[in-house]
């Protein structure tokens, strides 16, 4: 009987767990799913006899060597910094490793490991990085396979809320992990913009200007991606004149955002004793800190500019901290909310000295406030990937992202199953 265990049982890991329940009954598979939340276990798994929920300390390694033992393959949906824990287990008992998170350098340092023991460590095997990476790399080989040159490559992805589901100023709720929403940015991008490698700070990444329509009419605005230049060797596009990664957002996030970044909240440095502190408190204390001077409007009274009546009590705390608690507070997702995803990739290619462009758009709309379109594209590339895998239709070796041929195309097969479709827009 094959075995399946997970280690994360969060938001982004609903659908995926629904997937492997489905999986387990068809197959007849086992599967074991790690979490420190007992409750968060049994409410997602309920009652199955093939899918088990168990409560671990990822740091007791007698505990998690154990777990990953049994294992056929193992997924993680930890929290990045925790990954390197799971993937040292999983090769001192040789197996396979699937997770959404981004290749870090502590990972890299595995990779000669991975692949002498024959081993296949598939990271960024998400939405974002995932499943962007899968549809780009299938049309790239695709226009390669022409003698096309692709001159320009423009890839657009959002988290957002259907604007059915908008009834705030920032036009946004949260759909994915609020620390990552609360430092995006915050080391700057670099890309390449024909032919002229950018460099943007922090301070100059939010602008109001960026704005994209897609093909069916709809507007967003974007800021770009922390390194998209990293990726063009890994998708073959060295002398791409244009090459950029970025994030959708609605165009009233944006503009809001820059006001965040030049008033400073989302500061790492400076700490505040927020026992006894209001909302209203927090913004006067930070404002004198910093000397600074702003316009309120809707989008900072929303957050509780004037509220002196919501304590923080969170302990000493930086900046950024009380903006994501206040976040998690005003822009939560409610249970009759509907998220989205949005993605688009922008081509312009030359065959035999004729240009052609070419758009490709992904929009996924989430079921409710539990089963998301993120928990949907984040999740499932990796249910599927663990069936393929242990069904040998996938095997690759090594540290990988799934820019391979033998991985996007089995798996982009099956997402089509799963309603996760683009629209291609050729002219």
């Amino acid at each position: 009987m094959k075995h399946i265990v997970l280690f994360g049982a969060g938001k982004s890991a609903t659908v995926l767990i629904d997937f492997l329940k489905i999986l387990a009954t068809k197959r007849n598979w086992k599967v074991t799913i790690i979490d420190g939340d007992k409750n968060l276990l049994d409410s997602k798994i309920g009652v199955h006899e093939l899918v088990k929920g168990k409560t671990v300390d990822i740091f007791n390694e007698e505990e998690k060597n154990k777990i990953v033992q049994q294992a056929d393959i193992v997924i993680s949906l930890m929290p990045p910094h925790l990954h390197m824990l799971i993937a040292k287990a999983c090769l001192q008992f040789n197996k396979n490793l699937l997770t959404a998170s981004y290749i870090d350098e502590a990972t890299k340092t595995l990779s000669k490991q991975v692949e002498e023991k024959g081993l296949l460590f598939l990271y960024e095997m998400g939405l974002d990085p995932g499943i962007d990476h899968m549809s780009a790399m299938q049309i790239i080989d695709e226009i390669k396979s022409k003698r096309g040159q692709i001159t320009s490559f423009k890839s657009h992805c959002g988290g957002l809320v259907t604007p059915e589901s908008i009834n705030n100023p920032w036009c946004y709720k949260l759909t994915w992990n609020p620390r990552n929403i609360v430092l995006a940015g915050s080391s700057g991008a670099i890309f390449i913009e024909d032919n002229e490698e950018k460099i943007l700070k922090y301070q100059d990444l939010f602008n109001a200007q960026n704005i994209l329509q897609l093909p069916n009419g709809e507007v967003y605005g974007y800021y770009a991606n922390r390194d998209s230049l990293s990726y063009r060797p890994i998708y073959g596009l060295q002398n791409c004149s244009t090459f950029i990664r970025t994030t959708l957002r609605f165009p009233e996030f944006i503009k809001g955002w820059k006001k965040i970044v030049d008033l400073k909240l989302t500061d790492e440095e400076k700490v505040y004793q927020t026992d006894n502190l209001t909302f209203a408190n927090f913004f006067q204390q930070h404002l004198k800190r910093f000397n600074l001077t702003t316009q309120v409007d809707k989008q900072l009274e929303y957050f509780g500019w004037y509220d002196g009546e919501t304590m923080i009590n969170k302990g000493l705390c930086a900046a950024v901290d009380v903006l994501q608690f206040i976040m998690e507070s005003k822009l939560a997702l409610q249970e009759n909310d509907k998220d989205m995803i949005i993605m688009l990739h922008e081509f312009e290619y030359k065959i035999e000295n004729k240009t052609h462009h070419l758009k490709s758009l992904l929009k996924v709309v989430g079921d409710n406030h539990a089963e998301t379109a993120m928990a949907k594209t984040v999740g499932l590339p990796l249910g599927i990937a663990a069936e393929l895998i242990l069904d040998g239709v996938i095997t690759s070796k090594g540290l990988q992202i799934p820019t391979s041929r033998n991985i996007y195309q089995p798996v982009l097969e099956k997402l089509q199953e799963h309603n996760i479709v683009f629209e291609e827009f050729r002219t």
